[in-house]
């Protein structure tokens, strides 16, 4: 009975419009009051230890960095990097997106900054040379969500709190299946742009390449520095957060000259309103959480899908089917927030590897932000690239598709996950 009183109480205050986290926070009152213990030195209790962690400090720090990185030039001389590489094959203006996007989320790790900075450029050059707009600004949606599964991952760090798992493993296990859903992008493109009468632009001469090279190796340099910090053990990764904002700064104001003293208010108040939005989600959730667990409602999920536990693979494939589902209505973060205490106690008596389905779980909510009707990342395409969301929603489904292929894949062949993670760690 705690389930459903859980979930009509969550999902109801959702549809009539409650904002997620006072919808987190109502369904933990009413648990409370259904189990007979209301008090509300719990909620206060439970929030404030939720804000009162070191590791939640790089949330702020990463999401300065990326408007940091916006602001100072950083997105615009990768992208320009990656147009001398590879904009000169047909098709080459995707595979730039897909590039450019890989590198950018190995930077900020925030999928709404990389999408717009992405789209802002590549959009109009995209529509000058022929490509489908919708097309393209559907491609674009789905490398910008690339960027909460290469490290460094808000992403992962919610969920490394909200699971209490390393963060700094979940990292090296994002690399690679981060990587595959580049590559499969990049597939998936290759074959549908050649409907497309496109003109490639001309190839940049060797001396092009090297000048553009040279501009952008300060902003290549920054996933260096803080996925090396991270794995030579010299960098927590809160403390890679400030590296990356303290190098985004400094390279933004005095080696691109790109950003003044007079951004920097604007750019600080940007990155605090997304770090307020997130750390209130989740010390709303923590209260959940803890209700959760007192409720104990994962033991009655677990005794509906007892049948699978035995069967590993077969219970990731209904699980990453659920949180599809889950993903089509709630944005990334609420759904790491609500689902994480639920399915961590049934993946450890399962006895899947917790870094593992971390991976997973983050890659498949991320897919959540490609499909309507929330769409975050639809929606940020559409606004920048000025392309009506309707049209957005039609391009993006070739991209969405390999999206989700890759991620099917990776629940067959968990060593695709596990194995280069232990070896980068």
């Amino acid at each position: 009975m705690t389930l459903v009183v859980f979930i009509v109480s969550l999902l109801g205050a959702m549809a009539v419009g409650v904002p997620v986290a006072f919808s987190l926070m109502f369904c933990g009152v009413v648990l409370m009051w259904f189990m007979g213990m209301f008090n509300t030195q719990i909620i206060a209790q439970n929030m404030i230890a939720g804000a009162d962690t070191f590791t939640l400090l790089a949330i702020p720090f990463f999401i300065l960095a990326g408007e940091l990185m916006n602001a100072g030039g950083l997105s615009k001389r990768i992208i320009d990097f990656a147009i001398a590489c590879v904009g000169h094959i047909r098709g080459g203006l995707g595979i730039v997106a897909i590039m450019a996007a890989v590198i950018m989320a190995s930077i900020s790790g925030s999928a709404a900054a990389d999408t717009a900075a992405l789209a802002a450029i590549l959009i109009p050059m995209m529509a000058k040379a022929g490509y489908n707009v919708p097309r393209s600004a559907g491609l674009i949606a789905a490398g910008g969500v690339i960027a909460p599964v290469i490290p460094p991952s808000m992403a992962f760090i919610v969920f490394g709190v909200a699971a209490n798992v390393s963060i700094t493993q979940l990292f090296m296990a994002g690399i690679v299946p981060g990587l595959m859903m580049g590559i499969a992008l990049i597939v998936t493109w290759l074959i549908v742009v050649r409907k497309d009468k496109v003109e490639a632009l001309p190839r940049a001469p060797m001396k092009e390449r090297l000048r553009v090279t040279g501009r952008a190796l300060w902003a290549l340099g920054m996933p260096v520095i803080i996925l090396g910090g991270i794995k030579a053990g010299v960098v927590t990764p809160t403390e890679a957060a400030v590296v990356a904002a303290a190098y985004a700064l400094f390279v933004g104001m005095f080696i691109y000259r790109e950003l003044s003293p007079k951004q920097l208010p604007h750019v600080i108040l940007q990155a605090a309103k997304t770090t307020a939005v997130i750390m209130f989600l989740v010390c709303a959730a923590l209260v959940s959480a803890w209700l959760i667990t007192a409720a104990n409602i994962p033991a009655e999920i677990t005794g509906f899908i007892e049948p699978l536990i035995d069967r590993p693979t077969l219970l990731m494939f209904v699980i990453m089917l659920v949180v599809l589902v889950v993903g089509t209505a709630l944005d990334l973060t609420p759904t790491i927030l609500i689902l994480t205490p639920v399915l961590m106690p049934i993946i450890k008596q399962a006895g899947i590897d917790p870094v593992y389905f971390g991976v997973l779980f983050i890659m498949n909510t991320c897919i959540g932000l490609l499909t309507p009707p929330v769409g975050v990342v639809l929606n940020v395409v559409s606004g920048v690239g000025r392309v009506p969301l309707g049209k957005v929603t039609i391009g993006v489904w070739p991209f969405l598709v390999a999206q989700v292929f890759v991620l099917f894949i990776l629940v067959l062949f968990p060593d695709l996950v596990l194995v280069p993670a232990r070896w980068l760690h």
